[in-house]
């Protein structure tokens, strides 16, 4: 997220889902606007972050705007440029004989593949002010085969790290 040089940075999570990076964003200290296109998963994500806020996390959701619909739209229509924005397009079907977690394999079938993740990263660069952060899977290409900046390796994901010049 670039904490050292932006300690509270507003971020935009384009693809919330279930929250974890929204929630992990805000409690670092961000300002987060979390947007998730699917219904559902929106409603599943205004209930958990109620029932957070509920069990001693106000203070860390109240850092948490949640908008349904197309982050296009959303990220091209806010008021305020965010400095980061964060991609998290949905991991396509793994062959190995392992499964996903329970959460994202319910993920999956209620989402199905993100065919617009191209779109979507040119829109994110195009209004981030000083970066745009992409969950990959870890032998996966990057997202349009662009090349990252920088780019952050785990066993599983890694974060390729792409940076829009605004400091």
């Amino acid at each position: 997220l670039g904490l050292k040089r932006h300690p509270t940075p507003l971020v935009f999570d384009a693809t919330a889902g279930l929250g974890r990076e929204a929630i992990l964003a805000a409690a670092l200290g961000a300002t987060v606007v979390a947007c998730e296109r699917s219904p559902i998963v929106a409603l599943l994500l205004r209930d958990g972050l109620g029932r957070a806020s509920s069990a001693g996390l106000a203070e860390v959701t109240a850092r948490v705007t949640l908008h349904e619909g197309d982050a296009r739209e959303i990220l091209s229509a806010l008021a305020v440029q965010p400095d980061v924005v964060l991609v998290d397009p949905m991991f396509p079907e793994r062959g190995k004989s392992a499964k996903a977690r329970r959460e994202m394999q319910l993920l999956q079938r209620l989402l199905g593949a993100d065919d617009d993740a191209d779109e979507l990263l040119d829109a994110a660069l195009n209004r981030a002010r000083y970066r745009v952060v992409v969950k990959r899977p870890a032998h996966a290409p990057p997202v349009g085969n662009r090349t990252p900046n920088h780019t952050v390796e785990g066993r599983a994901a890694r974060y390729d790290i792409y940076l829009t010049g605004g400091g």
